[in-house]
């Protein structure tokens, strides 16, 4: 007769004491431990080993007699072999909403994942004064075909329940993001820099159309700043400072903030904006860096020019690889935060990359989106957990 692998379950009113019971009811019987989990739900006791039972072993009813003396309930099953999700990958589906999450929402993720065949391992409510927030462990072994088949099926449910989804690799690089990147106009501020100035030099509807265009991938942005630069020609450098005062920190942003600085991340703004407006916020925000357009200046007017190289999409990649270089990081370990189309190469770049309240060609595009919640929920994707 061959020893068996048998899959012991343990459920009941928590208490202390009882892992500690049962383990040494297993090391007295010289039992291997292969596996062992377990979960609590508002004092509720499920736990979940994995053992090998040998021929003519008394362990289980050892254990069944343990269980019953502590008032918990025993179940087994008897395996072939191990789970055959050890060789799966493990990713987290992460939901946050701004209302309770309803029975009708977990009736379709449970049903949009069962269709792929994937079994809910673990699900988590990170707040449990409100039911706003669950994170559901999932394990596949699936090609990125099917992986953006899955992902559009979450962006759908993002939109019909009115909530964020974001399925991402529960690996070492997780928690272990060290670098976030933020784009500024319409992310980390509320405004188009842009669009403001040209309101006060009088040509506001010309540049918005164009702007409006240029985020949704329309038009050339490179090409498209440059018109929407020279039409800002002989705007007083005054005006600028003027419109520090208007313009609004996106909600959350704080918040966020002082909770990855507290943690030690490093911040950047890579932004497609101007340097007069970065280098502020930066310094407004404690940010470590600030890389934007530089504007030309003449008599203390603006000449409708830019100087240097145009930070556009393909150079918001580069310089946040750079950055990643600088820090000696992985690139895995960078966040990257933007709602534009010219946001998405460095969103692509990034371990993670979100499109912020984004245009919707780019919450198609981009691998995660936040399109409902805050700044500050994005610490929910990070495994960062609210009370930090």
């Amino acid at each position: 007769m061959k020893s068996k692998l048998t899959v012991i379950n343990i459920s009941g009113p928590d208490h202390p004491g009882i892992t500690a019971r049962l383990m040494q009811c297993l090391e007295e019987h010289q039992v291997k431990l292969y596996d062992i989990g377990q979960n609590v739900t508002y004092e509720l006791l499920s736990l979940s080993f994995v053992i090998k039972v040998l021929p003519g072993s008394t362990v289980l009813k050892d254990l069944l007699f343990e269980a019953t003396e502590m008032g918990m309930k025993l179940d087994y099953k008897e395996v072939d072999r191990l789970d055959s999700a050890l060789n799966r990958e493990s990713y987290i589906i992460s939901c946050i909403s701004p209302k309770n999450i309803t029975p009708e929402f977990m009736k379709d993720i449970a049903g949009l994942l069962a269709s792929h065949q994937i079994n809910i391992k673990r699900m988590d409510n990170l707040r449990p004064k409100t039911f706003q927030s669950i994170d559901f462990q999932v394990e596949l072994k699936a090609k990125q075909s099917e992986l953006d088949i899955i992902k559009q099926g979450l962006l759908g449910l993002s939109q019909t329940h009115g909530l964020d989804l974001a399925m991402i690799k529960d690996n070492v690089w997780r928690r272990n993001k060290r670098l976030i990147v933020f784009d500024m106009d319409s992310t980390l501020i509320q405004s188009e820099v842009i669009v403001e100035m040209a309101k006060a030099h009088g040509v506001g509807d010309k540049v918005y159309d164009i702007t409006e265009r240029a985020m949704n991938g329309e038009l050339n942005f490179d090409q498209s700043l440059t018109e929407r630069v020279a039409l800002l020609k002989g705007l007083p450098t005054s005006s600028l400072e003027g419109l520090l005062d208007k313009i609004k920190i996106t909600d959350g942003v704080e918040e966020f903030l002082k909770t990855v600085q507290k943690l030690g991340y490093k911040t950047a703004i890579i932004s497609g904006g101007f340097t007069f407006f970065a280098h502020y916020f930066q310094k407004k925000l404690s940010i470590d860096y600030a890389f934007a357009n530089d504007l030309e200046v003449s008599q203390d007017k603006l000449t409708g020019t830019i100087k240097g190289e145009i930070v556009n999409a393909e150079k918001k990649a580069v310089l946040l690889e750079m950055l990643s270089k600088q820090e000696n990081l992985n690139l895995e370990q960078v966040v990257a935060i933007g709602d534009g189309a010219n946001d998405l190469p460095m969103l692509a770049k990034a371990g993670l990359g979100i499109a912020f309240h984004a245009k919707e060609i780019v919450k198609k595009e981009a691998s995660q989106h936040m399109s409902y919640g805050n700044m500050a929920s994005i610490l929910q994707f990070l495994g960062i957990p609210p009370e930090v």
